[in-house]
């Protein structure tokens, strides 16, 4: 664990909410969050995903390959996280190479280099479900005590969560983020994260990342990109 056993605070949470111009881009904050949060010695890649009865599913990823293992469940309907949110309970699979449970989804992200899943549920109001995925290339990731931590992590996140499905419509799934993470999604994760270090609004955060863009001559994405980067749990992307 990056900070031990560090959550963000109510206030954090609720400003995130308020300063998120969509619901797809508060869970983007989220997963960026908790990327930064849990990650380790080597990255740790998370996605969010929730579920609403008769309306489309909803994946925020911390990177655009946390976004490709989700994706790639759905093409199967099944997999760790998707029986986590649906059937509401951890799932840890300590190694991908020899579980026997999802061979298929194994074998379909065999490429992305991950050895490790935990996926834990986030509790929400009836009508909906959610969860929380973490994915990990390095064996022995989710020790015991690791599983707890991420655990009490997603409890942290279930107040702000039912709050935000009460305030935002069913929204269809966003383009942006299929898009691996591209400019305005690179900038809202950057801001996201910014929030939470530095205790500030959004305001103050996107002002940081336009300071820095000014004196540097690039762009508002590059320089959200560097700053993601340097928290070290976004992976390659294509420039």
């Amino acid at each position: 664990m990056a900070q031990s056993d560090a959550v963000p605070t109510a206030e954090q949470l609720q400003d995130l909410l308020l300063e998120s111009p969509g619901f797809t881009e508060f869970l983007l904050g989220l997963a960026t969050i908790s990327a930064s949060l849990l990650g380790g010695d080597s990255p740790m890649l998370c996605a969010i995903t929730v579920e609403r009865d008769g309306g489309p599913s909803t994946v925020a990823s911390s990177s655009d390959a946390a976004l490709r293992l989700d994706e790639k469940q759905y093409e199967f309907d099944d997999g760790p996280c998707l029986t986590a949110l649906r059937q509401q309970r951890t799932v840890l699979i300590p190694d991908l190479q020899t579980d026997d449970s999802w061979q298929h989804y194994a074998k379909a992200i065999s490429n992305e280099g991950v050895r490790t899943v935990l996926a834990v549920p986030i509790t929400t109001d009836d009508g909906s479900q959610c969860a929380l995925n973490c994915y990990s290339t390095e064996l022995g990731t989710f020790g015991p005590d690791t599983v707890s931590r991420v655990e009490r992590h997603a409890e942290s996140l279930s107040r702000i969560l039912r709050l935000a499905l009460r305030m935002h419509a069913e929204d269809p799934y966003p383009e942006h983020l299929r898009s691996a993470f591209k400019s305005r999604a690179i900038v809202d994760a950057a801001i996201s994260l910014i929030m939470v270090q530095n205790h500030c609004n959004r305001e103050s955060a996107l002002r940081l990342i336009q300071v820095a863009s000014r004196n540097s001559n690039k762009r508002l994405h590059e320089i959200a990109g560097d700053i993601l980067d340097r928290a070290g749990y976004m992976d390659q992307r294509g420039r």
